[in-house]
């Protein structure tokens, strides 16, 4: 990368872990949104620190985030960001959410951050290099097999009927699953510790970032029918450690393979 994006990223993350912290476990409003997730003054405040600091550093550059409206520039070169991915979770005094950070160059993804500021771990992916966890290269596991995998889904109530049968399908077949983690499931992916996450009913501003850093550690991500993700998918996700464990899932969810038990 011509101008070093990636310290840009860091002193950007830097920033929103500063706002988030002095927010976390004190008494706050919580206000529902039009589509009834939960918003804070933390969210808030967070995501307009990112912002500035973005329009400071790389002036020229579009931003997109969640709570506020896009600024768009003429520049190829568009930042997208999630200050607090698992509002749920930071309003309830759990530590499993996280910032997320996506550069990209005429829509594709460049470099990609997942930032648990409570927890002080941070993933970062760039284009065609290897994903660091804290400074340490990391890695997807060897897991090919459905029934030595471990699934993560953020919460049931993200798919529509016929995406819970698929899930619920999947769920059989795996050797454990469990709900709850938001953006630190694709971490805890990317490191080796879970083999697939499956979500639905997410935004650009949650998967953009997530890109680089699963594809960076070896890892395969998709929507559901296996393609690209993008700025227009339809909101599905598969995350797996191998090509061979997302190929098995994608079918369980799409009902064109037999189960195995």
């Amino acid at each position: 990368m011509e101008v070093n994006y990636i310290e840009i990223a860091h002193r950007v993350v830097n920033l929103s872990g500063a706002v988030i912290k002095g927010y976390f476990r004190q008494p706050l409003a919580v206000i529902d949104k039009g589509d009834m997730s939960p918003v804070t003054v933390a969210d808030r405040e967070t995501e307009a620190a990112m912002r500035a600091e973005l329009a400071r550093l790389c002036p020229t550059h579009s931003i997109i985030g969640e709570e506020f409206d896009s600024q768009l520039q003429q520049s190829p070169y568009t930042w997208i960001l999630d200050p607090i991915d698992g509002t749920k979770s930071f309003i309830s005094g759990v530590p499993l959410f996280g910032t997320l950070l996506c550069l990209c160059l005429s829509n594709k993804p460049l470099l990609g951050v997942i930032d648990m500021p409570i927890l002080g771990e941070r993933w970062i992916g760039t284009k065609d290099h290897v994903t660091r966890c804290n400074g340490k290269v990391c890695s997807t596991a060897s897991t090919t097999e459905l029934n030595q995998a471990r699934l993560f889904c953020t919460e049931p109530d993200m798919f529509t009927p016929l995406q819970a049968q698929g899930f619920q399908t999947l769920e059989q077949e795996v050797k454990l699953r469990r709900f709850g983690g938001d953006c630190y499931n694709y971490g805890l992916l990317a490191s080796g510790h879970i083999d697939l996450v499956v979500e639905a009913s997410l935004h650009p501003y949650d998967w953009m970032a997530l890109i680089p850093v699963v594809e960076g550690a070896g890892g395969i991500i998709t929507d559901w029918n296996g393609n690209t993700l993008c700025d227009v998918s339809d909101g599905t996700v598969v995350a797996a450690a191998t090509r061979e464990l997302h190929t098995h899932a994608l079918a369980i969810l799409n009902n064109t393979a037999p189960l195995s038990r």
